[in-house]
């Protein structure tokens, strides 16, 4: 019984774990816009400990001393209502303000590779520069270079779809009739999965994709083994 007992306890305080691994974690990231937003994630977390851990002191507080408290009501309204909250929360405001700065697709430099998504009630099609050979183009996969910046010009001939590559970056919305850009790279050659972030009829839940980050020197011979665009 004692043995039962334990095992549900230890399987309650490991449940939350099981969401910090797998192929759509952001917490496992494989690119610096991931790390990024999991480093913003985690001081977040970290922060609303301590604004916990703040509260409950001085509700123990209160308990201890109730003489105190209602001596002095402006003092815990501000105190506990203001200052306290702000402590916590203009730091991670800040930080944050600079993580979403550094994420924007700034410019185009010289050395950020384009690719073109149109997002299709129910695939995702690839569209990469023109080689020697035309123009390439992938459905349901996306090649990317590793280490090199790609900014993904995202696009929706049909409805509002939702790019999201949870392990290296944040999420995008393919508008019809408008372009997004965001930027994105791989630290290493793997595979990674992509998803439809925005619920877009009734294939959405199938319509996902395939992520496949080539070192440097391979990357331009697999996109010559790629179809040509047709349109």
């Amino acid at each position: 019984m004692r043995r039962g007992r334990a095992g549900c306890i230890v399987a309650a305080a490991t449940m939350p774990l099981a969401g910090c691994g797998g192929p759509l974690s952001t917490l496992d990231p494989a690119g610096p816009s991931a790390a990024a937003i999991a480093q913003l994630w985690w001081l977040m977390l970290a922060g609303a400990v301590v604004l916990f851990g703040l509260v409950i002191v001085l509700l123990l507080w209160g308990f201890v001393r109730r003489s105190a408290a209602p001596d002095r009501p402006k003092l815990w309204l501000a105190g506990g209502g203001l200052v306290l909250p702000a402590m916590v929360l203009m730091p991670l405001l800040g930080f944050g303000l600079l993580t979403g700065e550094r994420l924007l697709a700034h410019p185009r430099a010289a050395e950020v590779m384009r690719i073109e998504v149109e997002a299709r009630q129910w695939q995702w099609t690839f569209r990469y520069p023109a080689t020697a050979g035309g123009t390439r183009v992938s459905v349901n996969e996306l090649h990317l270079p590793v280490g090199r910046p790609v900014d993904l010009h995202v696009t929706s001939p049909d409805v509002i779809h939702g790019f999201w590559i949870p392990r290296l970056g944040g999420k995008i919305d393919a508008i019809p009739g408008h372009i997004n850009v965001i930027r994105l790279s791989a630290d290493r050659p793997g595979s990674y999965h992509g998803v439809c972030a925005e619920f877009c009829g009734g294939g959405h839940t199938a319509m996902d994709f395939r992520v496949t980050a080539h070192a440097d020197d391979n990357y331009e011979g697999r996109l010559a083994e790629l179809p040509r665009d047709r349109r």
